[in-house]
This record gives C-alpha cells, structure tokens and sequence, in this order.
C-alpha cells in the first residue's frame, strides 16, 4: 500500500534537493504550508551577488547581457539587462490549447521554486519569497499547455508564471479569474520588476513537463495495485487458476515487478472459493480406462488473465527508474546560465533539456498503453457470454424466459464499447514524443526534447487508464453479484464492498456514466487500495 499522502497544513520546506514525488502531489492536491530552507537563502544571496558583479565588469554573460538564443551574440548594457527580463515574460506569451489544471499549476510552481533554491541561478532571494507567497495563497496564473519544444525547457509556459509575478497576467485566487495587478494591490503588494537574470530563470527550465511527470508517476503506481485487483476480480469471475499466480513460476523468471505483481493478485486471492489452485480444480480419478475426457474447467485461463503479471510487471518496473529520473530532475538546476560562486564564474550548459523526462514519460505511455489493453481484453471475457463461463450476456442479470424484462436489457454492452475506445486513444497516445525533435529558433535550438508533449500524453493516458479500470471494476463486481460474492476472498469482497457503497448492483440497463466517475475517484483518491489492503 502506498503512504497516504498528508494533507493541507503540513509544512514543506525547499532546498533544492530532498523534494519526493509525495512532495509534489501532496502539495499540488492538498496543499501546505511552503517555506525556504535558511541554507538556501544564504546560498541565493552569494550568487546574485557573483552575478552582479559580473556584470558591473561587462563580461557578456548569456541571456543576462546578451539577447537570448540565436540573439546571443549580441550584447547589451547593464542598464538594459532589467528590460530583456521583462521584455521575455512578453514575447513568449503565445501559449495555446486548454489551460493547465490547478494540481499541474501548483506542482509548476513548486518545480520552479525548487529549482532557485538550489541557489545558483542568480536571482534575488525576494523573487523566490514572492513565487512562495503565490504558492502559499494559492494565487495561481493561467497556463496555457500548448507551446513548449522541451528544450530550451519550458519556455512559452512558463513563461506566463513570469509574467504573473510581475503583474501582467490573469491568475485564479479564490476561484475567480483576476489580473494578478489587482490581486497583489488587495493583498498590499507591488508588481515586481524583474532584474538581470530573473526571466530566464523563471522560465529556462523542466518545471512545467516535471509537474506532469510527478502526477503521472503517482497515479500510474496507483494503477498498477488496481490493475492487478483487476486481475484478481476477473479470475474469480471467470472461475480461473489462481495457480498462474504461484511464487515457483515467477521466480523463475524473477523480474522484480513481475513477482510482486504475482504476489500481489496471489494475496488478493487468498481462501477464493472460485478462483482455485490448480490441485484444488483437478481433482479426479484420472481417465479411469477412458480415451477421453472433456475437462469441466480449462487447464490454463487466457493470455490477459495468465500473463497479466508480466504486463503489469513491465508497468512496475518501469516506474521504478522512471521515478528516479524524475525526482533527480526535479531536485536540478535546470535552467540556463548557472552561477558557480566558487570558482567566481558563470558558466552557460543544456541543464534545461528535457530528454530524461520525455524518454521516461514516453516509457511510461507504454507500460500505461499496454495495461489498459489488458484491462479491455480481460473485460471482454467477463461480458462475452461465450467465454464467461455461464455468466449472463453482458453481464444483465438473470431473468426468466418468461420475464417481461428478458431480452430487453443489454448491461454492460455500451460500457465495454468506451472501454475499447478509450483503450484505442491510449495506445494512439503511446507513439513516442522524443523521436519528433524540429529545428526551431533560427537552428539554435536543433534538437529539443519535446518534453512537456510526452508527459502532457502521459497524463492522458493516466486518466484514461483510470476510467478504464473503473469500467473493468464495475464489471467484476457485477459479476461476482452473479456469482455469488460470499464465495470471493476476503480482499476481493472488499473491494466489492467499497465499490457498492457508491454504485449500487445494475438491476436493469441505466445511463452509467456517473458510476464510472464515482469508481474513479476510488482509485484516484487512493481510497481503494487502502481499503483493500488494510488488515
């Protein structure tokens, strides 16, 4: 069972190198109570003093006393440095397409946070304690998704965080769309005017892919519980082998997700009365002197039944180097140029790049696209009396030749119809953002990473793989309604259990889409796994 995440009030402090994915969601969902860690602020004050007097001795310093990108090469006075900042918040303001969610928003904003705390990016220690103030009243600016490449990082949307702070653009504060001028005057605040360095500071970097990234990774652990319950639901439906789910077979090919998600559907099943163990299935007095015998029950389920553990154990494994990469990226100086106090220099590198992302969200896509396949395979067997193993058609419920309702009612039909469809997206969405890099920015930016495009996907093949589980759990547990649900594990019964409580048995056929969301939010919650796997 994953930690419950804390809720609002905590508190979290930044340094620019403990942040945890928990962190972010917990922040992004529920809020807290952000500070600055008092070794980063001392760290922040030395280096926008390195900054400061590099540039009192003209040295050029990239996107500090030069233009930006393929501008680079020309240089501009001291006394124009605190304009090109300003000037960035306004020429990348050309973000498209829908506007970010408040969770991607608030985690940007901690990215972003995180980030100048780490103290070597050159910015007054003020600009970071008015980015917390956003985050800590929940002042949040509209982002617009469309419009980062991935490198040089987050650009276009980010660059509306900038401008936010500064006062030239909309934000949200307490559920109303307000410019941020009128909110920082309620509030008994000045616009800030950014100086050398702060707008590419603000915007030069991964925090906006990161916030994805971070959200996805948490959900899609989540799915990997849900989908083997999924699993787990579907073979007592089916009246499978729980023997598929041995230790002996999975640790003989021990890929370290693939035996946990054995072991997790083999505990999920334990005391099943109708998903038995091979020995417990096969009991008989052989052929006794027969040439043939046709079996009651099938020696071996399905590939999606069977093999699930494999495709969830991909999922799994995945994960696990993908959370990594994902937490060193948001513990990272990310943007462009950074300020080594000392050796006295400032030194200009890629560190913006969003290559670990994409290639980690385009992995995740996968790993996701695959299990949501399996969850719509599985589902087909439970609703296709051909192979439900004398379940109804559709899972409708029994009737009586005679019953003036047999023949009119059709169940779970238009349910396994959006599951397909919604599994087809997802597998569209898994084609992989970081093979199509374009050349942009008069060829300076030649290769980019397009980041923010494959954890965007991520997040919406996570929230199609939710839905998709909700419509496979609704089936499970119409099924065991049919089956008898006294004869499931003590697990599985609980599940059953949590889900009824929101959406009762389908008596006869009924618009279901708010069952979908009600299942949903169990899974999105964390509430399902918790319940399940509380002794």
């Amino acid at each position: 069972m994953k930690d419950i995440l804390p809720g609002t009030g905590s508190r979290l402090e930044l340094d620019g190198q403990s942040l945890k994915i928990e962190d972010v969601v917990a922040f992004a969902r529920g809020g807290a109570e952000c500070t600055l860690s008092a070794k980063s602020a001392e760290k922040i004050k030395a280096t926008r003093k390195l900054k400061r007097d590099l540039i009192s001795r003209e040295t050029p310093i990239y996107g500090v006393t030069t233009g930006f990108g393929d501008s680079a090469n020309r240089q501009i006075s001291p006394s124009r440095t605190a304009r090109l900042q300003q000037n960035m918040m306004r020429f990348l303001g050309c973000g498209t397409g829908d506007i970010a969610s408040p969770e991607v928003t608030r985690a940007t904003m901690l990215l972003r946070a995180n980030c100048l705390s780490k103290g070597n990016s050159g910015v007054r220690l003020e600009l970071v304690e008015r980015l917390l103030f956003y985050l800590n009243n929940d002042i949040l600016p509209l982002i617009p998704e469309r419009g980062s490449c991935g490198a040089s990082g987050d650009l276009v949307p980010l660059s509306y965080l900038g401008a936010a702070l500064v006062g030239e653009e909309e934000v949200v504060y307490n559920g109303e769309v307000r410019h941020s001028k009128e909110v920082l005057s309620e509030l008994g605040l000045e616009p800030m005017e950014l100086e050398a360095k702060e707008g590419l500071a603000l915007t030069n970097g991964s925090a906006f892919m990161s916030a994805f990234a971070s959200l996805a990774v948490w959900d899609a652990e989540e799915l990997a519980f849900v989908s083997d319950l999924c699993t787990a639901m579907a073979s007592e439906a089916l009246l499978g082998n729980r023997g598929h789910f041995n230790a002996f077979i999975h640790e003989n090919k021990p890929h370290p997700g693939q035996i946990e998600s054995a072991r997790t559907i083999r505990e999920l099943l334990a005391e099943s009365e109708l998903s038995l163990d091979s020995e417990e299935i096969f009991i008989s007095d052989g052929l006794r002197g027969r040439e043939f015998l046709k079996l009651e029950r099938q020696v071996q389920d399905k590939y999606s039944i069977r093999c699930a553990p494999h495709v969830n154990g991909a999922l799994r494994d995945t994960l696990e180097w993908v959370r990594r990469w994902v937490e060193i990226e948001i513990n990272s100086s990310d943007d462009n140029p950074l300020f080594d106090v000392e050796s006295g220099r400032v030194q200009s590198g890629g560190n913006f790049y969003g290559s670990h992302i994409t290639q980690a969200m385009d992995a995740l896509k996968i790993a996701l696209a695959n299990l949501c396949d399996l969850m719509d395979r599985q589902l087909e067997l439970v609703v296709d009396e051909k192979f439900n193993a004398g379940l109804t058609a559709n899972l409708i419920p029994f009737f009586d030749d005679d019953s003036p309702e047999a023949g009119v009612h059709h169940g779970f039909k238009g349910m396994q119809l959006c599951c397909s469809a919604m599994t087809a997206e997802a597998l569209k969405l898994s084609n992989p953002a970081s093979i199509h890099s374009r050349s942009t920015e008069a060829h300076n930016q030649d290769k980019v990473s397009m980041g923010s495009i494959a954890a965007r996907d991520a997040r919406s093949i996570v929230e199609l793989a939710q839905n998709i589980a909700a419509i496979h759990l609704l089936a499970v547990c119409q099924a065991l309604d049919l089956r008898g649900v006294e004869k499931a594990s003590p697990k599985t019964r609980k599940a059953h259990e949590l889900v009824r409580s929101r959406v009762p048995f389908l008596d006869g056929d009924r618009r279901m889409d708010e069952d979908i969301k009600e299942v949903v939010d169990l899974i999105r919650s964390g509430e399902l796994s918790k319940t399940v796997l509380t002794d």
